[in-house]
Formats: C-alpha cells, sequence, structure tokens
C-alpha cells in the first residue's frame, strides 16, 4: 500500500477571552459523523511556539508534555533555537531635527518546537483543543500537521509500473 505525506499549517494566537465553545447540538452531529467514518492518521504534528519571555515557553511547554503523556501521545524532538529573534527599530527622537539624537527600540521573540508523532485525528482533535484552551497571554502557536493518506489510484498504478521495470 503506497502512502504519500500532505502538510497543514494553523496559525492560532493566544487569547483565552476570546475561546468560544461549540453548541451541543453541533458536538453531538460531529459525534455521528466521525464515528462512522475512519480516523485520518497523522504521521507528525508540530507544534511552534512564539513569546516575549523564556520562562513562559518553558512552562508552557511542559504543560504540553505533560497533557501528551496523560493522552498517551508519543512526543518526539523538543527543541528551541539557541538564540532569540532579534527586531530593532531605530527612530529619531524629535520629529523633524537633530539626526544624530536617535533611539533604538528591540523586540526579542523566542521559539520552542515540539513534535508529536502517530496520532489519529480524534485524538489530535482533542489534544489540540486542551492545548489551545490554555494558551497564555503572549504566546502564539503554529501548527504543522502531516497527515498520511492513500495515493490516488491512478497514481499508484503509475508508480508501481515505474517501480518494476
Amino acid at each position: 500500500m503506497l502512502r504519500s505525506v500532505i502538510n497543514k499549517k494553523i496559525l492560532l494566537f493566544g487569547n483565552n477571552l476570546n475561546c468560544t465553545r461549540p453548541s451541543s447540538t453541533s458536538n453531538s452531529e460531529g459525534l455521528k459523523k466521525s464515528s462512522g467514518s475512519n480516523d485520518m492518521l497523522y504521521q507528525s504534528v508540530e507544534v511552534e511556539m512564539r513569546s516575549g519571555e523564556p520562562a513562559v515557553l518553558l512552562s508552557y511547554e511542559w504543560f504540553a508534555s505533560y497533557a501528551a503523556n496523560q493522552l498517551g501521545i508519543t512526543i518526539g524532538k523538543c527543541w528551541a533555537p539557541p538564540k532569540a529573534h532579534h527586531n530593532r527599530l531605530t527612530l529619531l527622537k524629535s520629529v523633524h531635527i537633530y539626526k544624530k539624537h536617535r533611539v533604538q527600540y528591540e523586540v526579542r521573540t523566542y521559539f520552542r518546537h515540539m513534535t508529536y508523532e502517530r496520532l489519529t485525528e480524534s485524538t489530535l482533535k482533542t489534544f489540540l483543543e486542551y492545548i489551545q484552551r490554555n494558551v497564555p497571554e503572549g504566546v502564539a502557536l503554529k501548527i504543522t500537521k502531516k497527515s498520511v493518506v492513500n495515493l490516488p489510484s491512478q497514481l499508484a498504478d503509475e508508480v508501481q509500473s515505474v517501480t518494476l521495470k
């Protein structure tokens, strides 16, 4: 059986005040639909966390890994770049004159990456909803999913004929 990998990216910003709950009717309809069909398999899911405070990211990484362990999710590679991303902006102190008097502003962004491996769609939805609802203020999440799907029959026939030759 031949399979291919599809990448999907989702960008989320942490704000606990804007979380909305689905109504009970739509939730029960979603359960009925998903129970009849097979779950999609994900080869890996990478969660990239960004914040201005490294201590907040470290604490949130611990929370996400603890939640994954409780759900029985395999945690892959967890890493952080050695340096923060610096964004510097230099401006004049005065609007019109005194070009030699300047002020410089700097914004530092810290990153952490976590990879979760071999997930089903239902487990992934539960896990992502849980960690997204508990995102601290000032933390942004970027989620990249790599799903495993069967190749279309037209491509599978061509791949098999090429590999047999």
